[in-house]
C-alpha cells in the first residue's frame, strides 16, 4: 500500500510555514512533505494555518455551510470487528445485543419522517454472521442469509413507506454486495479511519478487526466509484496513529478521489473516551489538534472537497471548526441519539443555525447525497429522482420551505 512518511525528506519540516500556505492558497497541489510540515505546525502558527484553510474553503464553497437532517437506524450492533474505541458493537451474550425487526426499523423511520428528516442513516456492525452464531440465527429468523441482504431489504422498505433517502454505513463490501445496495441507497459511507496497517497489530486500536484493513476499505470505495455510488469517508484521529500517518490517510483519500471521483465528503472525527471500551485510558485529541487537523485536511484536499467535523463530539469548541475550513456539519437528528457516541448529544438544529450565523455563515439543509453528485446522472438512481426533485432547489440543496426546526 502506498504510504509516504518512510520516503519523506525530513528537511521539508524546516520549510517556513508561510511558503507552504501561500502555495496552497494559490491553488498548488500540496505534497506529502508539505502535509508533514503543516501537521506539525506550532500553536503560534495555527492562526495562519486556519486562515489559509478558510480562504481555500471560501474559494470553493463560499459562505454556505450545510447539514443533513437524519434519523439514525442501528440495524444490528453485532459485529465481526473488535475496535478498541467502539462502544456500539456488543458481544452476542450482552443484554443490549440486538438486531432490529422490520417493525422497529419502520417505527424509527416514521418518527424521523414526522420531524422533517430526509435521510435514513443505517449504521450497523460489519458482517457479524461471519463470527457470531447469534447473528446467523437472527438472520434466519428474519428470513435472510446475510446482513447485507437484510440491510438492502430494510433500505427498500424505509424508502417505500416513508420517502426517507437511505444512506448505509456497513463496512467493507464486495462488488456484488455494492451492486445489491446501490439500487436502494441514495449514497453510502465507509470511514477509512487510518491508512496505518500498524494499527492492526496486537495492542493497537484495530487489532482483531479484519474489516479495518486499509487496503480493503480503499478497494470498497474504489469499486463504488466504478459503480456510480457517492461515498462519504474520513479519518478518525487520536486512535494511536502518528501525525505522519494521519497525513498519509488524507493523501490516500485525495488520491482515491482523483482516480474515482465518488468521494462526496471527508469527515475529520475525533476519538472520545468511553468507560466501556478497551481504549478507555487513551488520551483524546486536544482542541488544538482537532483544529490543526481540520485545517490541514482542507489544505490537502483542496477547495472543492466537502469537509465535515461532527459538532457533538466537541460541544464547547465546534464553532471554531468553521474557521479551520469545514463546510458541513454532517447528519443531525432531531429524533435519535448518536448510537456511535451515545453520550454525546447532537446540538439542537436551531442552535446549529445560531452558531453558524454568529460566525458569518448561512446554514442550509442538504440531502444525504450532495448537490455536486445530484448534478451527475450516473450517481442518482432512477427510483429516487422524483423524490429528490421534490425536495431540492436549483442549487441542489433542500428548499427553504422544506426546512423546519
Amino acid at each position: 500500500m502506498k504510504t509516504f512518511a518512510a520516503f519523506h525528506d525530513r528537511s521539508t519540516l524546516d520549510l517556513p510555514i508561510h511558503e507552504v500556505l501561500a502555495r496552497a492558497v494559490e491553488g498548488e497541489s500540496l505534497t506529502p512533505g508539505d502535509g508533514y510540515r503543516l501537521i506539525r505546525s506550532s500553536a503560534s502558527e495555527l492562526p495562519a494555518l486556519m486562515l489559509a484553510a478558510s480562504q481555500l474553503r471560501d474559494r470553493g464553497k463560499g459562505q454556505t455551510v450545510t447539514y443533513s437532517r437524519k434519523v439514525f437506524i442501528p440495524l444490528t450492533n453485532l459485529c465481526r470487528d473488535k475496535c478498541g474505541y467502539c462502544t456500539f458493537a456488543k458481544a452476542p451474550n450482552h443484554p443490549e445485543a440486538h438486531t432490529m425487526t422490520p417493525d422497529e426499523v419502520l417505527a424509527v423511520a416514521r418518527a424521523g419522517q414526522a420531524q422533517g428528516c430526509k435521510e435514513a442513516l443505517f449504521s450497523l456492525g460489519e458482517k457479524p454472521e461471519e463470527l457470531h452464531a447469534r447473528a446467523r440465527a437472527d438472520l434466519r429468523r428474519l428470513g435472510y442469509s446475510s446482513t447485507v441482504s437484510y440491510l438492502a431489504a430494510m433500505c427498500d422498505l424505509v424508502y417505500r413507506e416513508t420517502g426517507l433517502l437511505p444512506h448505509a454505513n456497513c463496512g467493507v463490501l464486495t462488488r456484488d454486495e455494492l451492486i445489491e445496495l446501490r439500487e436502494v441507497n441514495a449514497s453510502m459511507g465507509l470511514m477509512l479511519e487510518s491508512i496505518s496497517e500498524r494499527l492492526l497489530q496486537r495492542g493497537q486500536a484495530h487489532y482483531g478487526c479484519p474489516g479495518k484493513a486499509p487496503a480493503l476499505r480503499l478497494e470498497t470505495m474504489e469499486t463504488a466509484g466504478e459503480l456510480g455510488i457517492a461515498f462519504t469517508t474520513g479519518i478518525l484521529i487520536g486512535i494511536g496513529e502518528t501525525l505522519e500517518e494521519r497525513v498519509d490517510s488524507l493523501f490516500a483519500i485525495r488520491d482515491l478521489q482523483a482516480r474515482c471521483g465518488n468521494i462526496q465528503e471527508v469527515i475529520i472525527q475525533n476519538f472520545r473516551v468511553k468507560f466501556d471500551i478497551r481504549m478507555r485510558d487513551h488520551r483524546e485529541p486536544s482542541p488544538l489538534d482537532m483544529l490543526r487537523t481540520i485545517a490541514v485536511a482542507r489544505l490537502i484536499l483542496g477547495p472543492d472537497q466537502n469537509v465535515q467535523a461532527p459538532p457533538n463530539l466537541a460541544p464547547d469548541i465546534y464553532q471554531m471548526y468553521l474557521f479551520a475550513g469545514i463546510n458541513d456539519w454532517g447528519g443531525i437528528s432531531p429524533v435519535t441519539k448518536d448510537h456511535i457516541n451515545p453520550e454525546r448529544a447532537w446540538p439542537m438544529i436551531q442552535e446549529l443555525y445560531t452558531v453558524t450565523a454568529e460566525a458569518g455563515f448561512a446554514l442550509r439543509e442538504r440531502l444525504c447525497i450532495y448537490a455536486e453528485y445530484l448534478a451527475r446522472p450516473e450517481f442518482v438512481r432512477d427510483r429516487f429522482r422524483d423524490r429528490i426533485a421534490s425536495l431540492v432547489d436549483e442549487q441542489g440543496i433542500v428548499r427553504q420551505e422544506e426546512t423546519r426546526w
